[in-house]
């Protein structure tokens, strides 16, 4: 029995492990191709608005999260789990640049646009949600396939 356990053990292990990316094609720009985009996921940060709909990525594809606060309320959105399941290649806030090694959240004071880009890489379900809130429209589940 136990040899037949390390057997199953060394054949799982032996498996390939790769992620799927959207195109086979990268050319020069690796990861960051055009062809392996995915669609903008788009959220909202307004007082008692749902945040977003549940959304399902592709690990090793490149995707962009746009989050928009209408300044109703001062508002942040928080995920930890998920921002440690991705490569962030960028942040852009009022057309700056960032280009940070990992976030918890994000806090709008006012009325703006962050536009955060990255490449899905570990797979799994991840809850963004605005911190504090209890209702099941104050989060998005982004599920890493």
């Amino acid at each position: 029995m136990r040899r037949l356990i390390i057997a199953l053990f060394a054949g799982i292990m032996a498996a390939p492990v790769s992620a799927a990316p959207l195109c086979t094609d990268f050319g020069f720009a690796g990861l960051l191709a055009k062809c392996n985009r995915g669609e903008t996921i788009k959220l909202t940060l307004a007082s008692g608005q749902p945040l977003g709909e549940d959304v399902q990525l592709q690990s090793g594809a490149y995707y962009t999260l746009e989050i928009t606060a209408d300044g109703s309320a001062e508002l942040a959105v928080e995920g930890p789990s998920f921002f440690r399941a991705i490569w962030m290649n960028e942040i852009v806030i009022n057309s700056i640049e960032i280009r940070p090694m990992a976030i918890d959240s994000i806090e709008f004071d006012k009325a703006g646009v962050v536009e955060m880009s990255f490449v899905a890489i570990k797979p799994g379900s991840h809850v963004l949600r605005i911190p504090g809130s209890t209702g099941e429209s104050q989060s998005v589940t982004i599920s890493i396939q």
